[in-house]
């Protein structure tokens, strides 16, 4: 695991403004954290209001990844030529927009389409400033990838820090209208447009050298491109489903298969990387066990625990997130990692938080369990954005952006319903060793499977009857054995997470190998030789 690149490598930037195009990228990506943190927060008013089902809801939170996905992918396909600039200019006008069309849900007939609208524009905003902030960190700070690109992203869970925290005051305290708490992430919006006017952008390496977008796309090839093709035939599949429900998922692999045929023929049938391939295919893992589960985290925990032990967890992982993203370069250093070994240990130690919070009964443990897990998950995404970086120069930022954007939907399409599922299988299962007659009670009627697969359909438990059961201070007998399987459920979910970063240590572990025989992990240059 020795650190295989230059441990001399200085901090320094190739731009005199470096610092302040990072801090920008900071407050941008600040912003989205505090508008992702307070929509989640108001979406029981949403329901409340307007008499949305939990369906309803989960489809307006899962624009906020569809949204991200187009913006980050689309962006990262044009900014080389469009420049970094327009595209917060765009983005900018993206979350302006968005608050205009979410504040136009007044009445039950009109709300859900706005709310909808709203969310996607606003994720496709996020998306956007991602396209924008990556590939221009990594390019003004190339000696050091790992500290910087962590560093901007500690501005994710400041912003879900603050956003929580002023949700919680605004909403639980003094039931401030929702709108009023929704306008708070437009203050740092405003910031980010101040910090970015008038600054001079630095074109990534790829684009300098005069590389098309033919070029940069080539080591993403077919190989690539399949990962992106398939997450994006199941997102599409998810909406036709909508409209047919027998052939929804077909119209969407149609699409996926026609995509790839596209890049296959524009790349020339380049077969493309097969590292990145598999670059592609862990973030996608990573998208799932740090993304989904933090879909999940707080209503599990809410769930085992109290609601407000539940929003109290939640902030304590996301303070652990934001303070260890500062210290990745020392990490590394004292540690002697390359970012590949920093991945393997993270990895490591998030499937040892994970299986802990699955046996977790007390509110002290849940710290300790959820704390491990917390500094395993925090260097997982901005790492591999640096891996892209170093290594894949030539692409510009096509395969930074395109590597956000599975790891987006693998936690919109794979990660938050994969732990849907599994809450609703293990629930049912423990309740039906426990009683078949209560399991039979309480059965949902309607039936959940995973990835659209007839062959994993089982029943979970009746949400409504669940809801009456755990709502009810003096329970029955049967209604705490119904409770209590279901928190059983929970804690079997967080182990059954616990497999993905086990196979993301595996997978780090034969990667560390690999580079080892090659000579060590080093940044390459855009020909193709170590950078120093």
């Amino acid at each position: 695991m020795n650190q295989a690149s230059d441990s001399t490598a200085n901090n320094s930037s190739v731009v005199p403004n470096a610092h302040r195009l990072l801090w920008a990228g900071f407050m941008a990506i600040l912003a989205a954290g505090v508008g992702f943190a307070v929509r989640g927060g108001i979406l029981d008013n949403w329901g409340k209001e307007f008499g949305f089902n939990a369906t309803q809801l989960g489809s307006i939170g899962g624009a906020g990844f569809s949204g991200f996905c187009f913006g980050i992918i689309i962006g990262g396909v044009i900014v080389d030529k469009i420049g970094y600039g327009k595209l917060v200019f765009l983005a900018l006008l993206g979350h302006i927009l968005s608050a205009f069309i979410t504040f136009a849900a007044t009445t039950p007939d009109n709300a859900y389409n706005f709310l909808f609208w709203g969310m996607f524009v606003f994720a496709y905003a996020n998306g956007t400033l991602e396209a924008v902030a990556n590939p221009l960190v990594a390019t003004v700070f190339p000696n050091n990838r790992t500290h910087y690109l962590n560093i901007l992203h500690a501005s994710w869970p400041a912003g879900m820090i603050l956003g929580t925290m002023a949700g919680w005051f605004l909403d639980d305290q003094l039931q401030v209208n929702w709108k009023l708490q929704l306008a708070l992430y437009l203050i740092p919006t405003v910031l980010y447009a101040l910090m970015f006017l008038g600054q001079k952008f630095p074109k990534s390496e790829a684009a300098a050298s005069g590389k098309s977008f033919v070029e940069m796309y080539k080591s993403v090839g077919i190989l690539g491109s399949l990962v992106a093709c398939y997450l994006l035939a199941l997102f599409f599949g998810d909406i036709f489903k909508g409209l047919s429900p027998e052939f929804g998922s077909y119209i969407g692999y149609g699409i996926g298969g026609l995509l790839l045929i596209a890049v296959a023929f524009m790349t020339n049938f380049s077969i493309g990387s097969f590292l990145l391939f598999i670059l592609f295919v862990t973030h996608a893992m990573v998208g799932s066990v740090e993304l989904g589960t933090d879909s999940w985290i707080q209503n599990i925990t809410g769930n085992l625990f109290t609601s407000e032990q539940g929003k109290y967890l939640f902030l304590w992982t996301s303070v652990i997130m934001f303070a260890l993203r500062f210290c990745a370069h020392w990490i590394e250093n004292t540690l002697k990692l390359s970012p590949v070994g920093l991945l393997l240990v993270c990895s490591i130690i998030a499937c040892i938080g994970l299986n802990l919070a699955s046996t977790m009964q007390t509110f002290s443990m849940a710290l300790v369990a959820l704390g491990i897990y917390a500094v395993g998950k925090t260097f997982f995404w901005p790492t591999m954005l640096a891996i892209i970086g170093d290594r894949y120069p030539q692409t510009g930022a096509v395969a930074m952006s395109i590597m956000g954007g599975i790891g987006m939907l693998s936690a919109g399409l794979i990660g938050g319903p994969g732990l849907g599922y599994c809450k609703d299988r293990f629930s049912g299962e423990e309740l039906r060793k426990l009683s078949p007659e209560l399991a039979d009670e309480y059965k949902s009627e309607k039936s959940s499977t995973f990835l659209n697969l007839k062959a994993t359909e089982i029943y979970g438990l009746d949400g409504t009857k669940l809801a009456a059961a755990k709502e009810n201070k003096d329970r029955t007998p049967e209604q705490q054995t119904v409770v209590s399987a279901d928190q059983q459920g929970d804690r079997n979910t967080l182990k059954a997470d616990a497999y993905i970063p086990a196979v993301m240590a595996l997978i780090y572990l034969i990667l560390l190998v690999y580079f080892k025989s090659i000579g060590g992990y080093k940044p390459l240059s855009m020909d193709g030789k170590a950078a120093h």
